[in-house]
């Protein structure tokens, strides 16, 4: 078993480009969490991931959501006295997030809902930047008929193309990825990344390093089955 010291080198050097994205196979899923069943649906994603051999991030299961979830929405947390716990936590969450879609070897994007998630949608913008292979995963009948979503949004996927089943997540991932390799590793890394962005990754390392340390402290998802 790999100690931790190895993996926080491993994660670091991933993040600055020294670690070919091939050797990692991490998928970072993303998608809506604001109700058990958009909770259940993210966990089916990943579980069939794993399933297929790879290694996934949650925000709701591995990230700063998985602490602060049950507290959305509170009357408590909406006090002026918290704002600024809130600000941190939000601030946290959006860098460790940017870590691990840095980090990560592939980008999957559950677009569900009447309307996609706007944080996914940041994060896919973020993810496409990055040059990682992303998959768009959308089955809901609220969708028009005929109509993938926005130009913009889609394009982020190379094949303006949406996975209409879960089980064909994986199977779309290793297709994209067959169709990228041939050119070339992915350059993308902290020499030639925006340094705002690398200010943002680092301490999006350091809230991940301390998520570890505290994980024992981890509640229970109160939308988690």
């Amino acid at each position: 078993m790999r100690s931790w010291r190895f993996w926080k080198r491993e994660m670091r050097e991933v993040v600055e480009g020294r670690v070919p994205v091939e050797e990692m196979k991490t998928v970072y899923c993303s998608g809506a969490l604001f109700c058990p069943e958009e909770v259940k649906a993210m966990e089916e994603i990943a579980g069939a991931l794993e399933g297929a051999g790879y290694s996934t991030y949650l925000p709701h299961r591995d990230g700063v959501e998985a602490f602060a979830l049950n507290s959305v929405n509170q009357p408590l947390t909406n006090l002026l006295i918290f704002r600024p716990i809130v600000r941190f936590m939000s601030r946290a969450t959006f860098a460790l997030d940017v870590f691990w879609i840095l980090a990560c070897d592939y980008f999957v994007f559950n677009m569900n809902g009447s309307v996609p998630d706007e944080g996914g949608v940041v994060e896919t913008g973020v993810a496409f930047a990055a040059g990682k292979p992303v998959v768009i995963y959308r089955n809901d009948a609220r969708a028009m008929p005929g109509r993938d979503g926005s130009p913009v949004l889609m394009g982020a996927s190379g094949t303006f193309e949406t996975v209409d089943s879960v089980a064909g997540i994986p199977a779309a991932l290793e297709s994209l990825g067959e169709r990228l390799r041939p050119l070339g590793e992915n350059p993308f890394g902290a020499d030639c990344s925006p340094t705002h962005l690398r200010r943002v990754a680092r301490f999006g390392r350091r809230v991940h390093g301390v998520l570890r340390m505290v994980s024992f402290l981890k509640p229970k998802n109160m939308m988690s089955a």
